[in-house]
């Protein structure tokens, strides 16, 4: 939570949740409500208003969802800031300062003035359905035409890991941990395992998992654990772990000393919303949608965390799905999204579709693979990690990873082509700037081209050559 006595958290504060602020008068009947104002609530809530339709939104806590306040934006400015200073010495309440400023400075974008001017009544309060089209907030009733649960998800903390912190937490420290012990070797883990490192903690990463990034290409969690160790990152992989007094006890009766403690060991979709008196059904996983994002009320969609979108671009684009759905009687699908993933750690690995074991399972499916050490800007700059893409025998790409410098930009071309159908063949006839790392997926379909040439168009070829 932000710091009261912080003046970049007042200023935050001051876009997010104004001091003082009356609500406004409900209009006799929505739209779109939209519940929740992290980023798939924003985009539904100022994408629909644009459109011209009359949008309420509902936050009871901080507009800017885990996004702005405990995720994205903060990792990734302490991210930058541990790359920069890596072995130097350092003044961590400088760089947290840094954290909370530019936080603050992106608050307008998301606060309560931007969507008030763009035509969105914004309540700030505890949303509670009251029926199947009209939920109450704070004394007020809200009746809709159609709604959108857009709530998210918070760090999940098992009775074993009590006392720990989160990533609601963490991003509030002025002091360096000596040494911190994060329980958890996801995405969330590695990266601010790795940042807390660089900037001088003692860091030990314990998983049940028997590698980090488990769910990613095994090659490429190699590459980032490599990197992390060399950072100075511990592993104990293959435990459980149970917080204690001065650290965490390990199940093999081992013990990590830590002068704190991150939990990421996953997520709990927000479904506190009396969601039985509107006939929303709902599991551990979240809010049970169908494709087009529908709950089992016809009237009301969801989308983001609080559906497992898992990435705050995700979540961009099925609140996209939802407008066109909700409004517009659309039938977009969900499933028709491509979906990226990137750590942000260093370097970076990012994915997108079927990769690893999955990948490598189905016979129809081939891996073609560059060193990013081989191609020449490779070469200049010392980079490790590779490109791999999974393609059928047409070419029609499944899924790549990337890891290396930049993995998160150099995937982009993969996701478009998948998105549109497009196959290694067409990446091939595209010309690549030389010396960049994308020359890297241009080889790979060169490889691909070369290795599917009919054998009668090698022999036509080869007796061209001959006789010319």
């Amino acid at each position: 939570m932000p710091l009261p006595d912080d003046p970049h958290d007042r200023e935050l504060l001051r876009h997010l949740r104004p001091e003082g602020r009356r609500p406004p008068v409900p209009a006799a009947r929505y739209d779109l409500v939209v519940v929740g104002g992290g980023p798939a609530g924003l985009i539904a809530a100022l994408g629909a208003a644009g459109l011209g339709a009359r949008v309420a939104l509902v936050e009871r806590d901080l507009l800017g969802g885990d996004c702005l306040i405990h995720g994205c934006v903060p990792s990734k400015t302490l991210l930058r800031a541990a790359a920069d200073v890596r072995g130097a010495p350092i003044d961590f309440a400088a760089v947290m300062d840094r954290v909370r400023a530019v936080r603050a400075s992106i608050a307008p974008h998301d606060g309560v003035e931007r969507l008030t001017r763009d035509g969105v009544d914004v309540f700030l309060g505890d949303a509670r359905f009251v029926g199947p089209d009209r939920l109450a907030v704070d004394g007020l009733e809200l009746h809709f035409r159609r709604a959108c649960i857009a709530t998210g998800a918070r760090p999940a903390v098992p009775e074993a890991l009590a006392g720990g912190l989160t990533t609601e937490a963490l991003f509030d420290l002025r002091e360096l941990p000596g040494a911190l012990c994060v329980v958890g070797a996801g995405p969330i883990g590695c990266e601010l395992g790795q940042a807390f490192a660089r900037l001088g903690s003692r860091v030990t990463l314990v998983d049940l998992a028997d590698r980090p990034l488990p769910r990613e290409d095994a090659d490429a969690s190699e590459v980032v654990r490599e990197a992390l160790e060399a950072d100075g990152v511990a592993f104990r992989l293959g435990r459980t772990a149970r917080t204690a007094p001065g650290g965490v006890l390990l199940d093999d009766g081992s013990r990590v000393e830590a002068d704190a403690v991150l939990v990421a060991v996953g997520r709990v979709p927000n479904v506190d919303l009396g969601l039985e008196a509107a006939g929303v059904a709902y599991g551990p996983g979240g809010i049970t949608v169908d494709d087009h994002l529908r709950t089992t009320n016809r009237r009301i969609f969801a989308a983001g965390d609080v559906v497992g979108a898992g990435h705050t671009h995700a979540a961009d684009h099925q609140a996209r799905v939802v407008i066109q759905n909700a409004l517009f009687f659309g039938r977009r699908r969900a499933s028709g999204l491509v979906v990226p993933r990137v750590t942000f750690t260093d370097p970076e690995l990012a994915a997108v579709g079927r990769t690893g074991q999955e990948a490598a399972d189905d016979p129809a499916l081939t891996a073609w693979t560059v060193d990013l050490g081989a191609i020449d800007r490779g070469r200049t700059d010392g980079d490790a990690g590779f490109f791999r893409v999974w393609a059928d025998g047409r070419g029609r790409i499944h899924g790549a990873t990337v890891v290396g410098p930049h993995a998160g930009e150099l995937l982009a071309p993969v996701t478009l082509a998948m998105t549109h159908g497009l196959r290694l063949s067409h990446v091939a006839s595209t010309v690549h700037a030389y010396p960049t790392r994308s020359e890297a997926l241009a080889r790979i379909a060169g490889d691909h081209r070369k290795a599917t040439l009919h054998p009668w168009v090698r022999a036509v070829l080869g007796w061209i050559a001959r006789t010319s």
